[in-house]
C-alpha cells in the first residue's frame, strides 16, 4: 500500500507563474556642483555626468533666511518681470514708491498714454499712500476700458487676409 497511484487531475499543480519583474533602470554616477563650488556624487537615472545648480541650499533665501546678501533680490525667472516692464512700463510699481517719497507722480503710464496728475495726486492726498495692488488694478482696468469691443460675426481670418490683399 505504500505505492498508491494518484491521478494527475486530482493533484495540485505547483507550476511557476509568469510574474513581471519590476523594472530597474540603469543608474549613472552624477557629480552635483553647488553654487559655492562644493561637489558631491549621487546615483541617478540622469545620464549627464555633471549637474550645476543655479539655486540650492547655499544661495536661496528659503534655506538661508539670515543671509543679508540674499535679501531684496528680485526673483526673475527667465526675464519675465523685465519683459513685463518693457511692455507695460514701470509706472504701476513705482507710483507707490514716489508717493511715499513725496515726489511728483506725473509720468508716463505707457509709451503713448500719459497719467492724469490731478487724479493721482488727489488719490495720494486722500489715502496717504497707494496700495500697489490697487494701482495695478487701476492700470489694467484703464487699459481694458480704452480698447474697442470686437464685433461678433465679422470676417474670418482668411476673409480678412483676402480683403487686405485686394487693398494692396
Amino acid at each position: 500500500m505504500a505505492s498508491e497511484r494518484r491521478d494527475l487531475s486530482t493533484t495540485t499543480s505547483l507550476q511557476a507563474r509568469l510574474v513581471q519583474r519590476p523594472q530597474r533602470p540603469y543608474q549613472f554616477t552624477q557629480l552635483i556642483q553647488l553654487s559655492d563650488g562644493s561637489t558631491f556624487t549621487v546615483r541617478t537615472t540622469n545620464p549627464h555626468p555633471l549637474h550645476r545648480c543655479n539655486k540650492d541650499s547655499r544661495n536661496h533665501i528659503v534655506w538661508q533666511p539670515s543671509e543679508k546678501s540674499l535679501r531684496n533680490v528680485e526673483v526673475d525667472e527667465a526675464g519675465r518681470l523685465a519683459a513685463f516692464r518693457n511692455r507695460y512700463g514701470r509706472s504701476w510699481d513705482s507710483l507707490a514708491d514716489e508717493a511715499s517719497e513725496g515726489g511728483d507722480v506725473t509720468h508716463l503710464k505707457s509709451k503713448d498714454q500719459t497719467a492724469e496728475p490731478s487724479a493721482t495726486n488727489a488719490a495720494i492726498g486722500n489715502t496717504g499712500s497707494l496700495d500697489s495692488l490697487d494701482t495695478l488694478a487701476d492700470l489694467l482696468s484703464g487699459y481694458a476700458a480704452k480698447e474697442e469691443p470686437t464685433k461678433g460675426g465679422g470676417l474670418s481670418a482668411k476673409e480678412q487676409a483676402r480683403k487686405d490683399k485686394k487693398k494692396k
